[in-house]
């Protein structure tokens, strides 16, 4: 007898929610969540009550008080007299500035590690894996420590830069002092203010530098544009244009133009008195948190570029011999460009513990972001909560920009299949 298609359901029961598979997962779902809000209810109504049993009230306003605290390491103008918005803002940039330059440093010495451990040469290969079995096997925080000891017991004090028979000298034409105290270097200076210009004295030269990164862009954008025409001739002619001096003439005349206008100068440091004054001061408490967490991250970094190498066929490099390509070529434009698929998503995570690792900076005096909000300015308000959950939100925007941002890249460079 033949089945009957349109046979009506039955009808709907309760006991269905826990016996029918078809709506026991939503169940198991919808109580999951109902238990969470009602923990996060409990959290929020617990705080609530304790805060006002200690008189506290709950509020953001304690930023706009002044600091009363100094900041070593600045980017921007800051004082004690500023408010803790204002040295909140430093603390980020601090540690913005800080992880750039360590995910800059860790990428380069993790690739040239990574490829030099799978080195024909015994001797440079074996090195390479004793760096990088020491270096990932040392919390960072010891290496961090150690290099601030380095640099505060090894380097020559100001003084030895002073007279005649100075036992220390700067290098680079006199432009650049490494001294137990800091490593002093030019800084670069606008003579004309577009800040002050245009009513805006809080950026200061800062829109100076704003307006430079805005024509870098749009000049890789255009270059970008130029290599895609140049590729799109080569395939219908076979020939590829020579593009390289329009490439450096996008990048660099209207980087002169604006460097001109700007009134682009170096300020050079100066030993005067007992310590050098003017430039850029990169104290050692940034140098030891740099080399500190590129050193250490690099090490990690290496095993990721050595696993991606190892994840592309051997043919590979066998053809790229055959066709007469020199080993450096073969790595650079064959076996690298295939092995960024693998290495690039544990890359992203490498860049995100370096950006979270900053937070250390406390142990060598580094003002970073904890040290300034989730430090001084909360020991100094007693705004422990506050400061904290402003603290994480920091952080975890940070984190999911850096995702994101290397995620799209991931995503650009990966494989791409139907």
């Amino acid at each position: 007898m033949a089945m009957d298609s349109g046979a009506q359901q039955p009808a709907f029961r309760l006991s269905m929610l826990l016996y029918d598979s078809r709506y026991r997962s939503m169940t198991i779902q919808v109580f999951a969540l109902f238990v969470l809000m009602l923990g996060a209810a409990w959290l929020v109504y617990n705080t609530k009550t304790n805060l006002e049993a200690l008189g506290k009230p709950f509020g953001f306003d304690f930023l706009f008080n002044t600091a009363g605290y100094d900041i070593a390491q600045r980017p921007i103008e800051y004082s004690s007299q500023s408010t803790h918005l204002r040295a909140t803002v430093v603390g980020l940039l601090n540690t913005l500035i800080l992880a750039v330059m360590a995910c800059i440093m860790a990428t380069v010495l993790g690739v040239a590690a990574g490829v030099l451990r799978l080195s024909k040469n015994w001797i440079v290969a074996r090195l390479m894996t004793v760096y990088i079995e020491t270096f990932r096997n040392v919390p960072v925080l010891i290496w961090i420590i150690v290099v601030s000891a380095v640099m505060s017991e090894s380097m020559p004090a100001p003084s030895a830069f002073r007279g005649e028979n100075a036992t220390s000298s700067m290098l680079l034409f006199d432009s650049v002092a490494i001294t137990n105290r800091g490593v002093y270097v030019p800084a670069p200076l606008f003579s004309l203010d577009l800040g002050a210009m245009f009513g805006m004295p809080n950026l200061g030269t800062g829109l100076n530098w704003l307006v430079i990164i805005a024509v870098l862009i749009a000049s890789f954008w255009l270059n970008k544009r130029l290599l895609a025409h140049a590729t799109a001739v080569q395939n219908a002619t076979g020939v590829r244009p020579k593009t390289w001096w329009k490439s450096l003439l996008i990048f660099l005349a209207p980087l002169a133009v604006l460097l001109v206008i700007f009134g682009f100068h170096a300020e050079y440091p100066e030993l005067r008195g007992f310590n050098f004054t003017g430039g850029i001061q990169m104290r050692n408490s940034l140098i030891a948190m740099w080399i500190g967490l590129s050193i250490y991250t690099a090490a990690f970094i290496a095993e990721n570029v050595r696993a991606g190498i190892l994840a592309i066929a051997k043919g590979q490099t066998e053809a790229a011999y055959a066709l007469g390509m020199q080993p450096g070529k073969t790595m650079r434009l064959v076996i690298l460009p295939q092995a960024m698929r693998v290495i690039v998503p544990p890359l992203i995570s490498q860049y995100l513990n370096i950006t979270k690792n900053t937070s250390l900076g406390l142990a060598v005096g580094y003002m970073d972001l904890r040290s300034t909000l989730g430090g001084i300015t909360i020991n100094q308000t007693g705004r422990e909560l506050e400061g904290m959950l402003l603290l994480m939100l920091i952080y975890l925007v940070i984190s999911l920009i850096i995702s994101t941002v290397m995620n799209y890249y991931n995503n650009r460079i990966k494989l791409k299949e139907r």
